[in-house]
């Protein structure tokens, strides 16, 4: 029986308003036993939070993504009047909640399962690299305070990342590097911290090499299943809107590179989307 665990989407994003829930509804049927939403902004982790009271399958993660962190630079009252919709409850006194309180409260969900996506992107270089560091350390003293694990993404900042993530002693938090894209030797840094990695359909692409190359020596343990959906649709779908139901080519590109049968992929990554997010069976 075919039984795939999607432990990073992002089905609140608006390519899914046409059919969102024909889709979803439909996914467990098709072996999509499981999906972990994450948040990447404010209004993205109010969304997560009613997917995953909408849905018995859906689980979250509440975070706001490196570019997103300029929200949190604002936290007085005038900067965030209640009818802009940002936050679903407001204070008592008819104030707007303080952001950093809200996302607090919001991980205590019982059905939250990680603070994420947080960390370094140097792609797009906005906001200022000194902003998205000072709301990536909040928010990993937020988790370790917590006790949940991070959701870690990081493009174009491979060294900044891992400075952060050693001095802060992440290995004592746990999580999983989303999207992996970075070398072999990075790889084993991780791996020596403890951490998953999140493979999807960047996989399955021509050019993925140096990925690929990385996926051979990752102990299959340590992989997990993601799609990042709507974004980063495997091959034959490259460039269309992606959803868990694409995973199985991701499987089947894992299987050729691990040499293994792809119901030992699917197995494998089931139990460590599992413990990644410290859920029960």
């Amino acid at each position: 029986m075919i039984r795939i665990f999607d432990t990073h989407a992002h089905y609140d994003d608006e390519a899914f308003d046409e059919d969102r829930e024909e889709l979803l509804q439909g996914l467990p049927g098709q072996g999509i036993a499981r999906v972990v939403n994450v948040g990447s902004s404010l209004d993205s982790c109010r969304r997560t939070i009613d997917l995953m009271e909408a849905y018995d399958f859906i689980y979250g993660a509440v975070g706001i993504h490196p570019s997103e962190t300029a929200q949190l630079e604002v936290r007085e009252k005038q900067d965030f009047p209640q009818e802009s919709g940002v936050f679903p409850e407001p204070l008592t006194n008819g104030a707007t909640q303080d952001p950093l309180e809200w996302l607090e409260q919001q991980c205590h969900h019982p059905k939250c399962v990680a603070v994420g996506e947080i960390g370094l992107d140097y792609y797009w270089d906005k906001p200022a690299r000194e902003i998205q560091k000072k709301w990536f350390l909040w928010q990993l003293h937020l988790a370790r305070r917590l006790d949940l694990p991070v959701i870690i993404h990081s493009r174009e900042a491979a060294q900044d990342t891992l400075d952060i993530l050693q001095a802060e002693k992440a290995s004592d938090i746990g999580g999983v590097i989303h999207c992996y894209s970075y070398t072999k030797e990075s790889a084993r840094t991780y791996l020596d911290m403890g951490f998953f990695f999140g493979i999807g359909g960047v996989l399955t692409f021509q050019n993925a090499r140096k990925l690929k190359e990385a996926v051979e020596y990752i102990p299959m343990d340590r992989i997990v299943l993601e799609t990042d959906c709507p974004y980063l649709a495997p091959v034959p779908y490259r460039g269309k809107r992606n959803s868990s139901l694409n995973l199985p080519y991701v499987v089947q590109a894992m299987a050729q590179v691990k040499g293994i049968p792809e119901d030992e992929v699917m197995k494998a990554a089931w139990d460590n989307g599992l413990r990644l997010y410290r859920m029960k069976r």
